[in-house]
């Protein structure tokens, strides 16, 4: 074998496992952190807060006497408290034995039942107020469409294009457009439209009318590739125009769509325009489970790109209330989907093929972080959605499980005796690892 044909898949495995690992350190600082702070507000010490696990690389010690380090492993991090066995928690009672009664408070097992349940909370807390300022600032950044509809930027096709940035669209085939942001009425408007390669468009360029001849709004463009789809194994990219398949030409996202439908699974010889240049690739859609208004799922065949508009619409800045509300409402999309998602894997409506693992979010890091540093944030900000919404079920080793433990001892007066901890924990310990596994099939099996 070549060694050279061996240096780009070497250099993808490096950037996806970069990309992994930075998308990963983040999320847990984020998280760790949450307990770290919280628990220092409440009055708990610290005595390691770690990022990766294994042997030490680098450490230090604050004034406070926490000992702060990097461990080779970054996988994961922990803190460890005052008085704790080990960094899954625990108590040493070695250790706690030996402490006066004002040394016992700042430790995690001698606290206040306050104390120790806002401590807990915060991680999954601190990685939904990082989702929603993500959120928020990616809503600040990218703006909002500004209405009456206005060319921004045109987006490269190989088609006739009359239109110039700057061109207020008031009409379509003769039809005014409705308002952007009513997604339902737009759409419904797009659907009526003439299907045919050109159309003409009335504009207000430099404050008279005109009528220009451009493309059909919605072309077969891929704005975004979705990663460890048919179309990412592809080689697909960004800006990529399908221009026929199985020898069969196309010019609207629709026909692209109807033909993927048709195919069920069937392999796609698509011709593609690219730079000015024309690529032939070969693609097989995969069966998706796409969640529907009504929270069910519909089983439909998809090769895994977004499309959009032949131009980027022009923006204005979008407010500091729109941008927040609009993050909390996306932080409960995602949310509310994963939960749907999951109950619809455990009754058996959906295939548990949706369940991705360690390799999956890796390869998805790596896919984001290859597409822009914005799609790769706001990767982030779901990824962290995701573990702080997991670390809330109520399984021992879980932050949520302990969350459980102590809803029992608020309600009881008493915590559970440390022989049922012991025995819960190795339970959990072994549900989590069973789940890790499970996802880790799924990423090698699953296709």
């Amino acid at each position: 074998m070549d060694i050279v044909t061996l240096i780009p898949q070497f250099g993808g495995l490096l950037w996806t496992l970069l990309a992994f690992v930075v998308a990963l350190s983040v999320i847990v600082a984020v998280h760790e952190y949450g307990h770290y702070i919280v628990g220092r507000w409440s009055g708990i010490d610290a005595d390691v807060f770690s990022l990766g696990f294994g042997p030490v690389l680098f450490s230090r010690f604050d004034k406070r006497g926490t000992k702060w380090q990097f461990a080779l492993l970054p996988f994961g991090g922990y803190v460890k408290f005052k008085g704790d066995d080990n960094a899954s928690g625990g108590k040493d009672e070695a250790a706690m034995s030996a402490l006066s009664e004002a040394e016992r408070r700042r430790t995690m097992n001698g606290a206040p039942l306050w104390a120790r349940t806002a401590t807990v909370a915060a991680g999954p807390v601190f990685n939904f107020i990082m989702s929603i300022l993500i959120f928020a600032g990616i809503f600040m950044f990218r703006g909002e469409v500004s209405e009456p509809l206005t060319v921004g930027e045109l987006r490269p096709l190989p088609a006739v294009q009359e239109l110039a940035p700057g061109d207020v669209l008031l009409q379509i085939e003769g039809a005014a457009p409705p308002a952007f942001d009513d997604g339902v009425a737009f759409d419904s408007y797009l659907r009526n439209l003439p299907v045919q390669a050109q159309l003409d468009y009335t504009v207000l360029r430099d404050g008279q009318e005109r009528v220009v001849e451009g493309p059909y709004v919605f072309p077969p463009i891929a704005t975004q590739i979705v990663p460890r789809s048919a179309a990412d194994d592809a080689g697909m990219r960004g800006g990529d125009v399908i221009q026929s398949i199985n020898g069969e030409p196309i010019f609207a996202f629709d026909q692209l769509k109807e033909k993927v439908e048709e195919s069920e699974g069937a392999p796609l010889a698509l011709s593609v325009w690219r730079d000015g240049e024309t690529v032939d690739l070969t693609l097989e859609p995969r069966r998706t489970d796409e969640p529907q208004a009504d929270n069910s799922f519909r089983t439909v065949y998809r090769i895994g790109i977004a499309g959009g508009l032949f131009f980027e619409p022009a923006t204005t800045t979008t407010g500091l209330w729109d941008a927040t509300t609009g993050a909390f409402a996306q932080t409960g999309r995602i949310i509310e989907g994963s939960l749907s998602g999951l109950w619809h894997m455990v009754t058996g409506a959906i295939s548990t093929c949706n369940m991705s693992g360690p390799i999956g979010i890796a390869e998805t890091s790596g896919s984001m972080a290859s597409q822009g540093a914005s799609n790769f944030i706001w990767f982030i900000a779901v990824l962290s959605t995701a573990v702080g919404l997991l670390n809330l079920f109520p399984v021992p080793v879980l932050d949520g499980g302990h969350l459980c433990f102590f809803a029992y001892e608020a309600v009881s007066g008493r915590p559970p005796s440390d022989r049922a901890l012991k025995v819960l924990m190795s339970i959990g310990l072994t549900l989590v690892l069973g789940l890790m596994v499970f996802a880790l099939s799924n990423d090698i099996f699953c296709p």
